[in-house]
């Protein structure tokens, strides 16, 4: 059993803008985002293009969703297929923030995405009323100034702030929860994917344990847990009671594991150096962002995927060295690797890469074997300046002006995707 008398009691309220960029673009056209028939997909002279976001009332009667292809739009007179803009989806953003600064000063909020915010409001209640009525509050502002729909699940600490929105407030508008809720809202959930921070793969794990619903895993035996996910079995215990003692704006599930990236190929790719083209540029965007960070790892995590032509498939592998490092080339090398022993021939569609186990990038260790280390990390930090100062694409590797490349094109896109 929990004790919950020394956990903390606060009033944490979790926003969620309702399929944002959907409801966005439907306001821009003058549609009811709740009502209308639209979808963003992310290139519509590509049949293939990914769906990034659907309206409540395609998702609920067409079943299409983000992660969708367009080519599984219906072809119904009634449903519009807009491209996305960027720009204007984050310029709402912000000034959804400045919306909640009306009620809490800037260090009460934490933009957790560009559509979903934490907001502790237990120095405001005495002016505004209880966390419900705040939450009333920011929600009719929201939806008179915007038109845009939100939901707002309300609790104790982040996490359950977070998952009272998932599984509730999203259904209801606002919700809140408190300790006393978990055994009848919490418990009960199954799939265990349902619960947020518990992916398909961890479900399949718990599943073969003999573990189904949230409750049986509050009920589980902790030492088990620990022997078999490590310090996450701890966290999911915990998660299952309720319990999260991070601070707002501290990750709930905390420190970055990892820095990753990847992408969906325009064409297939059947030139192996073409493939490694586009892994070296991508090697170069994840080192940038660690070093960003002031960080360095030591495991490289490369996964790739064949084309639907080539009946799917692919591979996933990681690899640890020895040293941690943020210097693209030596991120590059792993991947050579991990490629070369593990790619069959097959068009590539879609390429993933992560750089994981960090440690702070505060020292460097001194090789004997590779005397001039010190002055490529420190060619990565000059490199990454230069970009800040001038812009992305100040500074590319020859690979980029290929015809393989695709640093130049995204270059021009706001968070991967159009203006």
């Amino acid at each position: 059993m929990i004790d919950y008398s020394s956990m903390p009691r606060n009033h944490i309220l979790c926003i969620d803008m309702k399929s944002f960029f959907a409801s966005c673009s439907a306001v821009m056209y003058g549609l009811d985002p709740l009502n209308c028939y639209l979808a963003v997909a992310a290139n519509l002279d590509r049949p293939g293009s990914v769906v990034l976001a659907a309206s409540p009332r395609l998702k609920k009667e067409f079943g299409i969703k983000t992660g969708s292809r367009m080519f599984e739009i219906p072809k119904d007179p009634k449903i519009k297929v807009v491209e996305p803009k960027m720009a204007t989806y984050l310029r709402i953003s912000t000034e959804i923030s400045k919306v909640f600064n009306r009620y809490v000063p800037k260090e009460a909020i934490h933009t957790y995405s560009v559509d979903e915010s934490f907001i502790k409001v237990d120095g405001a209640i005495k002016m505004w009323g209880g966390a419900f009525t705040i939450a009333e509050k920011i929600k009719d502002d929201i939806e008179r100034e915007f038109q845009l729909p939100c939901a707002i699940g309300i609790g104790p600490n982040m996490l359950m702030a977070k998952l009272c929105l998932d599984l509730e407030a999203k259904h209801r508008g606002i919700a809140a929860w408190t300790y006393d809720d978990i055994p009848s809202k919490l418990w009960p959930v199954s799939p265990l994917s349902d619960m947020w921070g518990i992916g398909r793969r961890v479900e399949k794990t718990l599943n073969s344990m003999g573990i189904f619903t949230v409750g049986q895993l509050a009920r589980y035996d902790l030492e088990k847990l620990e022997k078999k996910f490590g310090i996450m079995g701890n966290q999911l215990y915990h998660h299952a009671w309720g319990v999260d003692l991070s601070d707002l704006g501290a990750p709930i599930m905390e420190g970055q594991i990892s820095f990753g990236k990847s992408q969906i190929l325009l064409r297939d790719y059947k030139e192996e150096e073409e493939i490694k083209h586009v892994i070296l540029e991508m090697c170069e965007e994840v080192a940038r962002r660690t070093r960003n960070h002031r960080k360095a790892g030591r495991t490289v995590s490369l996964g790739i995927g064949y084309s639907q032509d080539e009946f799917g498939g692919g591979f996933h592998r990681s690899r640890t060295v020895a040293e941690p490092t943020n210097v693209t080339m030596d991120i590059y090398r792993v991947c050579l690797e991990l490629f070369d022993e593990n790619y069959t021939g097959k068009a590539v569609r879609s390429i993933s890469l992560a750089l994981g186990n960090l440690v702070d990038d505060n020292e460097f260790q001194l090789n004997l074997f590779d005397v001039d280390g010190w002055k490529k990390r420190e060619l990565g930090y000059t490199m990454d300046k230069i970009r800040r100062r001038f812009g992305p694409a100040a500074l590319l590797r020859a690979v980029s002006y290929t015809a393989a490349g695709t640093t130049r094109r995204r270059a021009g896109l706001v968070g991967g995707h159009k203006g």
